[in-house]
């Protein structure tokens, strides 16, 4: 079940003895811990409109309440909050205060949707299977060209967390270290299609994630450049990347002899 109001805002904003059932001691909250530097919260869209109430204060007066407490105390800290949802709608809807929007959106930070950016996924995959490999007894799993095939086509509505939960799964449940297709969730194996993007050729051995990156990039490039007609700027929107980082791949695949020409191209684009 849910978590009791009064435990989060303790969690945060720390209690006093005798404060509520369990209370038995005086405890600092995350806030008095953090004082002097940064305290980072995810999902603050998810937070009860009490707890908004509360977090609102310690931006604008920089000080806390613990529960159970008759005086506040002064706390300097930098908050970093993170969010799922689209905080301006949950505006617009009331469920989220447009005060306390406004407080955290001094230095706001948007994250493209993993699927508007797929050529994070091959890297994601790496990092996530070394991260939850070595907590795996025997063979570490792997993945096999099919299946990394399938997650790229996926659209991700979870984004890196899903990702993320995912490869957890299917690395504890894997028993001889080759994930397949198969093991898919069926929502990821019926949304294939053949159309997008050609699939690498690797060996029967299994996923070497290094060369299929560079593979996956590689023919990604080819085929933003084809469907744009060979013009890197609109290739590199097509990519999610900015056109200086595209052109610096081309070098790095081509080598400068080759890259020669490109020069008077990029004239007429």
């Amino acid at each position: 079940g849910a978590i009791p109001a009064e435990l989060l805002e303790s969690e945060m904003f720390g209690h006093e003895r005798g404060a509520f059932t369990g209370a038995i001691a005086q405890r600092a909250g995350m806030f008095q811990l953090a004082a002097g530097g940064t305290i980072f919260l995810d999902e603050v869209g998810e937070m009860s409109p009490v707890l908004q109430v509360k977090l609102l204060r310690v931006l604008q007066d920089r000080e806390v309440r613990p529960v159970g407490a008759d005086r506040p105390l002064k706390v300097d800290v930098r908050v970093v909050a993170a969010s799922n949802k689209d905080l301006a709608q949950e505006v617009e809807h009331g469920r989220f205060r447009e005060d306390l929007f406004y407080r955290l959106q001094v230095i706001p930070i948007v994250m493209p949707a993993l699927r508007e950016r797929r050529s994070d996924i091959p890297l994601l995959v790496r990092h996530f299977l070394e991260k939850h490999n070595r907590k795996r007894a025997g063979r570490p799993a792997r993945l096999s060209e099919e299946a990394m095939v399938h997650l790229w086509e996926h659209d991700w509505p979870g984004n890196v967390r899903e990702l993320e939960n995912l490869l957890e799964r299917l690395v504890i449940l894997t028993e001889d270290g080759m994930i397949e297709v198969e093991n898919l969730p069926s929502n990821i194996r019926s949304l294939i299609s053949e159309k997008k993007i050609p699939r690498p050729t690797l060996g029967e051995d299994g996923l070497d994630l290094n060369t299929a990156v560079e593979e996956f990039e590689n023919r990604l490039i080819e085929e933003a450049l084809r469907r744009t007609k060979g013009n890197k700027q609109a290739a590199a929107r097509l990519l999610g990347l900015k056109r200086t980082t595209l052109v610096a791949k081309l070098r790095r695949r081509r080598g400068p002899d080759e890259m020669g020409d490109e020069a008077q191209e990029d004239a007429g684009e």
